[in-house]
């Protein structure tokens, strides 16, 4: 049989043809980058024949939180429940000094992929968040803009609110300590994720605790950082905008005036004389009633210098207790912790971690280095110490990888930091017993 040229050429398109569009006849979504992990989820540990552990390809595939599951929380994934959530905020439009914690959250991903290398066993906290039963996943960025930092605040704060106002993977647990079943602390009764947000400058705490406003209220704030990050507007940055008096120094002064926090105001009889130790007392008025301000936040690490005394007032009215980096050397570790557990009580706490409350010898990538920190080891001690409280969520800022040493010291520091954040979440549940509610 002799065939034309035309003949043969239309049979090679038809056979061409069909084989395009068998190879389109799969499923977009099944199609996943190398090593993507999917649930149920399953510890990459790396392990030879024998059972040795190796470093097999702890550097390969995609790189998100401690190799955690990647799930698109904020696109095509929303219905996947999950109980704590890696969430990054690439914004730093409102630094003052150095620029660059838009690139934080990769670096801190990147300094993770060893975190369980071995297994992820805790070994001070004697345990393994990653084997603790919750659905842990990283949920990627959220989209900011880069152009206008008004917008991109609106942005996390949405982002953030999107995953928070969810219902959790897991519903309430037991008691850590006594076993007894809990009641959900939101205010809607319901079990919501922890978000574990990687910024960023600190300046995205503001739409993150606006997040949290909307699911558990008013909330006590665990604040470690070298700086106050309380100043007024007017103060820090002259507020020649009201874009502009929202940044990395003045956050939790909005948060103040906002009602996010629990800065403890309260109104009591002039026969209450006799204050706790982290209380202040302010005005008289007629008739006779006195305002006492009995602090529920906490500062660690502090070491700035101030603009007078006066921030210090500030500071108080927004209802912070202060902790000077230096009295690690008087108080020591437990000292402190003692000092935090005193001032936030058994109250749900949201944690916000500045890396430069870190010596710039230990940690130098950060916006506003301040010499006379504390070292990586006494953070991790102190953050352990808070086991026993209810962090809602957290967030970890000011990580500006083109300052870091070419050992990566800062992006390492910082998620081993998140890591013991990590596994007190995971060994202490959110919720009160029913009879501890009232």
């Amino acid at each position: 049989m002799k065939l034309s040229i035309p003949s043969v050429l239309l049979s090679v398109i038809a056979v061409f043809a069909s084989e395009r569009q068998h190879g389109h006849d799969h499923d977009h979504g099944e199609q996943m980058p190398l090593d993507y992990v999917k649930f149920p989820y399953e510890q990459p540990l790396y392990r030879t024949s024998t059972g040795e552990v190796t470093a097999d390809a702890i550097f390969s595939g995609i790189t998100t939180f401690a190799k955690l599951p990647w799930v698109q929380c904020l696109t095509s994934q929303r219905d996947v429940p999950v109980d704590i959530a890696f969430l990054g905020a690439p914004f730093d439009t409102g630094t003052s000094y150095r620029p660059g914690a838009r690139f934080g959250p990769s670096g801190i991903r990147a300094g993770s992929r060893r975190l369980n290398l071995y297994g992820g066993y805790n070994v001070p906290l004697e345990a393994n968040p990653f084997k603790s039963g919750y659905r842990i996943v990283d949920c990627g960025d959220i989209p900011v803009s880069p152009y206008d930092s008004a917008y991109a605040v609106k942005q996390i704060e949405a982002g953030h609110k999107s995953i928070l106002q969810r219902a959790a993977f897991m519903p309430a647990a037991n008691d850590s300590k006594t076993g007894e079943p809990l009641d959900a602390i939101a205010l809607d009764g319901k079990s919501h994720p922890r978000i574990i947000t990687l910024g960023g400058d600190h300046t995205i705490t503001l739409p993150l605790l606006r997040s949290i406003n909307s699911v558990y209220g008013p909330i006590s704030v665990i604040h470690f950082d070298s700086h106050l990050d309380t100043w007024k507007p007017r103060v820090f940055g002259g507020a020649p905008s009201d874009t502009a008096a929202v940044n990395h120094g003045t956050y939790f002064w909005h948060a103040s005036q906002e009602g996010l926090i629990r800065n403890g105001s309260s109104i009591a009889s002039v026969v209450v004389f006799s204050f706790p130790d982290h209380c202040h007392s302010f005005t008289f008025f007629y008739p006779i009633t006195l305002i006492l301000v009995c602090p529920f936040e906490q500062h660690g690490a502090i070491r700035t210098t101030l603009s007078g005394l006066e921030d210090y007032e500030v500071d108080d009215e927004v209802g912070f207790q202060r902790i000077e980096a230096r009295e690690i050397d008087t108080l020591g570790v437990d000292g402190i912790v003692k000092k935090i557990h005193e001032t936030v009580g058994n109250r749900p706490v949201y944690l916000s971690i500045d890396i430069d409350s870190i010596d710039p010898a230990f940690a130098p990538a950060t916006g506003t280095p301040e010499t006379g920190g504390w070292t990586t080891r006494e953070l991790r001690a102190i953050l352990r110490g808070l086991d026993g409280l209810q962090i809602v969520s957290a967030d970890l800022v000011e990580v500006a990888p083109a300052y870091d040493t070419n050992a990566e010291l800062t992006t390492m520091a910082a998620a081993d930091v998140l890591f013991e954040v990590l596994t007190v979440m995971t060994k202490n549940p959110l919720g009160k017993v029913k009879a501890k509610m009232n």
